[in-house]
């Protein structure tokens, strides 16, 4: 199984980035899909959280700012990150529980990481 995540670049403070993150290779289902990120110094943090049923779980920092949202159809989980702000600027990492087979544990699976700046 492997996460492939995208979308991230440069902004400027105020606006927008929409991240991807496709789940592709041997998967019979997805539990909880999420977005966590780290910037330099400092631990990676939870960002977003989304279950397989739709509901979804924020950090403080992003509440009304980020909306997680995912497409089970195409093992997708995105992050449309709205009014931007530098201390934003961080690694985005997307995070995947995945079963790959129906009496396969559940598993947790990294995506590799995309960089946001957010910076005038």
């Amino acid at each position: 199984v492997q996460l492939q995540a995208s979308g991230g670049g440069l902004v400027q403070p105020g606006g927008s980035l929409r991240l991807s993150c496709a789940a592709a290779g041997t998967i019979f289902n997805i539990n909880a899909m999420g977005w966590y990120r780290q910037a330099p110094g400092k631990q990676r943090e939870l960002v977003a959280l989304i279950t397989s049923g739709g509901s979804t779980n924020y950090a403080d920092f992003v509440k009304g700012r980020f909306t997680i949202s995912r497409d089970n159809a195409e093992n997708t989980v995105y992050l449309q990150m709205n009014r931007l702000e530098p201390e934003d600027t961080a690694v985005y990492y997307c995070k995947a529980v995945i079963e790959r087979t129906l009496i396969d544990s559940s598993r947790d699976y990294w995506g590799q990481g995309t960089q946001v700046t957010v910076s005038s």
